[in-house]
């Protein structure tokens, strides 16, 4: 596809980075320090608005507009201009926070000239609250409309599947281990590899089997699934706010929100009728023991600040928590929160980046989603009459090593892949996927 990006900061960037790998991409960027940055990526780069149409005319025709600069006006008036520019036949996405826009963390604005509109806090909100409730998961997320899931669960030292061939676990009906991250290392599984304790087991699943997958990978938790779940949250800005409104209606959850600003405090108060609200500051130790955040199941730590995420969130763990979630707003930190201490580190930059990639329809190829954690890719391919996977089985088809097929949505119908399978015109084929199989692939499905 041809590609334009509007706003090159973290989150434009780095979607510039990953598209440009398969797309033509051109970024605008009007503050000259960004748009030198963008220019050492594989990419064009035009220095001015990205709202300004005379801008936009001398561009060459394009597929998508993705509008992420830090303005929500900006964006919008950036996609407006685009549609007018391609006489509509672009698609466009707009990056947007402010809550009069926008209710959930995607949404069709079709009516006023923008295809879609997507909200960095929001998503970020749904991916936690989705964490929430999964046992033993360090990180989730839906595809096929909800129909398909990922998760990532770790594997503890008592989770009996240690050390069992994969061939012999009863999951063939329900899901795939797309891939084990073990160290630094991301293995492609197959029948006789096994999981060994601190594994990260990649799941793709039907998620009406996410009770079933969640008794398989993560059992030892299980005992407790019926009792009510304490939840602490830190902070209450726009994040903090998705998120419980988000939990706040459930009856199984026992909500506790402590947030230092008074002024805010007056405003969540009314909106969050099932919740109790604390002024006070998380980082004082005598307010967490007092408010017992050892006991409670999950801390999630969602201020504007890294420092205190991460200093709370060391602090709930140390005082017993079960689960602590931490918000940073620069995604390389993730790998420091989590070996600190922290068991869940995420960041509005990655959602936003993920919930793009995700929307990226109208070739044969869709990135679905990027775990920067194992530098690969879940996929989306959409087979034709003329692919080459198109009418072999699976089993005699030269595949490469470095991905694996976790799903197939034929219609309504979801078909965890076995050897026999044989992919049909119109399938979806979701796969998990390393940098190093991607021309393989394409040329499979071409």
């Amino acid at each position: 596809m041809k590609v334009i990006v509007v706003g090159a900061g973290e989150v434009g960037y780095n979607i510039a980075k990953i598209m440009s790998e398969k797309n033509d991409v051109i970024v605008i960027e009007k503050d000259t320090e960004r748009a030198a940055r963008a220019n050492e990526l594989d990419v064009g780069v035009v220095v001015g608005n990205g709202a300004n149409v005379d801008i936009l005319k001398k561009l060459p025709s394009f597929d998508l507009f993705v509008a992420v600069s830090s303005n929500d006006e900006i964006n919008i008036l950036a996609c407006l201009a685009a549609k007018a520019v391609s006489k509509e036949k672009a698609k466009t996405i707009a990056r947007v926070s402010n809550p009069d826009y926008i209710k959930k963390p995607v949404s069709k604005r079709t009516e006023v000239g923008i295809d879609v509109m997507v909200c960095p806090e929001l998503a970020l909100a749904s991916e936690i609250a989705e964490l929430l409730y999964l046992r033993g998961a360090i990180d989730a997320e839906l595809f096929a409309d909800g129909k398909v899931e990922m998760v990532v669960f770790l594997i503890s030292e008592k989770n009996p599947l240690i050390g069992k061939p994969f061939k012999e676990l009863d999951i063939a009906k329900c899901c795939i281990i797309s891939a084990v991250m073990r160290q630094n290392e991301v293995i492609i599984p197959n029948g006789n590899s096994f999981l060994m304790p601190g594994d990260n087991a990649i799941i793709i699943c039907k998620t009406e089997d996410i009770d079933h997958i969640q008794s398989l990978f993560s059992p030892e938790e299980e005992s407790g699934k019926k009792k009510r779940k304490k939840i602490l949250l830190i902070g209450c800005g726009d994040v903090g706010l998705y998120l419980a409104n988000l939990i706040d209606k459930d009856p199984n959850v026992d909500l506790k929100i402590i947030e230092q600003n008074e002024d805010r405090c007056l405003e969540i108060a009314d909106l969050l009728p099932n919740s109790l609200i604390l002024k006070g500051d998380a980082t004082d130790v005598d307010l967490l023991k007092e408010e017992d955040a050892g006991g409670s199941n999950v801390v999630v730590a969602v201020t504007d600040s890294d420092e205190k995420n991460l200093l709370c969130g060391l602090m709930a763990k140390h005082f017993g928590a079960g689960k602590v979630i931490a918000r940073t707003s620069h995604p390389d930190y993730i790998p420091v929160f989590e070996m600190v201490g922290v068991d869940i580190a995420l960041s509005t930059r990655n959602a936003t980046i993920n919930e793009v990639l995700r929307l990226t329809a109208g070739t044969s190829i869709e990135t679905l989603r990027s775990v920067p954690q194992s530098k690969s890719e879940i996929l989306e391919y959409h087979a034709t009459e003329k692919s080459k996977i198109v009418g072999t089985p699976l089993k005699n088809l030269d595949f490469p090593k470095d991905a694996i097929i976790s799903m197939v949505v034929r219609g309504n119908d979801l078909l965890v892949p076995n050897g026999n399978l044989i992919v049909q015109p119109e399938d979806r084929v979701i796969l998990f996927s390393k940098p190093e199989a991607y021309s393989k692939l394409s040329k499979l499905f071409k």
